[in-house]
């Protein structure tokens, strides 16, 4: 009996010293954690073996979707699927593997890229696509200069030269050729015309144009006729010696070159004796009806540089026609020498201008 109860004594001290003794609670916090790992470690399989099998399905699912676009889908979150009949809903499907395949999307399809849309430009025959022409249009609206008050001005000189009572309108190059001769006969005065009328009034060219179509003016008789006599008949125009010279040598090479017409381009037009920049491109628009370049004599330039067409001010007519033709708008080459010459000889005159009766006198940089 005595052995019995020290025998028991003595294994309630030993554990009593073992729950209290800090060499076994160390070993027992061991065996605990071991343990507690052991139990994580298959929770987190068991978890990534569940997911795997959700994934491999959403994977058989895109696959299937790319091969054969028109059939949908069906997905089983259990590895059986449902009875028949009851096929499971797209939307409990999407939200049963929602968390799912948002936490694995990567993985289980990558995004398609985004296909951006293509515009399709037509082209006309034999030239750019019209996209094409109208950003070229568009650019060149914006690169163009233009004077600030241009299309203001413009009109008021419309409206004073309305009446067309100017000097060029009744004895300009317009009015001295025969308008009843043949074609060839017809642009051969316009052609002597401009050259008579080089520093020279128009009533003076005028009066100078009668008396040579009275004599029969065509390029055979110009040429049977001797210089004294072409003298007399376009005396007293400017430099009228000088003219008789250029105006037989030009016609002599028109008969032998040209059968007896003239040039129906600007290069060998100013390549005649006596013929310049200005003559040939009023010479196309009047003999020929072709629009080749501005007209630009003293009245024109003298106006452009008055009324601020220029970017700077230009020095010679030749500067001014390419300055003009480097902003002005193409279907106004031929008006504006029209315009300008007769408003030059009515209104703003070289010297003393009437600046006190223009329409442009709020508008033009060069008003008194």
């Amino acid at each position: 009996m005595l052995f019995w109860v020290s025998e028991f004594n003595a294994w309630v001290l030993f554990l009593c010293i073992k729950m209290t003794s800090p060499y076994f609670l160390r070993k027992g916090s061991g065996v605990l954690a071991r343990d507690m790992c052991k139990a994580a470690n298959n929770t987190e399989t068991a978890k990534n073996r569940e997911r795997n099998k959700h994934v491999s399905g959403v994977k058989a699912v895109a696959a299937a979707a790319e091969k054969d676009p028109d059939t949908e889908p069906q997905i089983w979150l259990s590895e059986q699927p449902p009875a028949a009949g009851c096929s499971a809903s797209p939307a409990a499907q999407t939200r049963a593997l929602g968390s799912e395949a948002e936490t694995d999307a990567g993985k289980a399809r990558p995004a398609r890229p985004r296909r951006r849309a293509l515009r399709v430009e037509y082209e006309a025959a034999g030239g750019p696509g019209v996209g094409q022409l109208e950003r070229d249009q568009e650019e060149a609206k914006r690169d163009r200069w233009e004077p600030r008050h241009f299309w203001k001005q413009l009109e008021n000189i419309r409206e004073m030269r309305r009446k067309k009572d100017a000097p060029v309108d009744h004895m300009g190059v317009q009015k001295c050729f025969d308008s009843e001769a043949s074609p060839e006969v017809m642009r051969y005065q316009v052609l002597v015309s401009l050259m008579l009328s080089s520093q020279t009034k128009d009533q003076v060219t005028s009066a100078a144009m009668v008396k040579l179509r009275g004599h029969g003016l065509s390029v055979g008789s110009i040429l049977q006729m001797d210089d004294r006599t072409l003298g007399e008949l376009i005396y007293p125009v400017g430099f009228w010696k000088t003219k008789v010279k250029y105006i037989k040598q030009t016609t002599e090479i028109l008969q032998k070159q040209y059968n007896g017409d003239i040039p129906d381009n600007v290069p060998d037009l100013v390549s005649l004796p006596g013929i310049g920049p200005k003559m040939a491109h009023l010479i196309m628009d009047i003999a020929w009806n072709k629009v080749s370049g501005i007209g630009v004599d003293t009245h024109v330039h003298r106006i452009s540089n008055r009324l601020g067409w220029m970017k700077k001010n230009t020095k010679t007519p030749e500067e001014t026609r390419v300055a003009l033709e480097g902003w002005l708008p193409r279907d106004l080459w031929s008006e504006i020498n029209w315009l300008l010459v007769g408003f030059g000889q009515q209104v703003c005159q070289p010297v003393n201008p009437l600046c006190s009766s223009c329409l442009n006198r709020h508008c033009c940089p060069s008003a008194n």
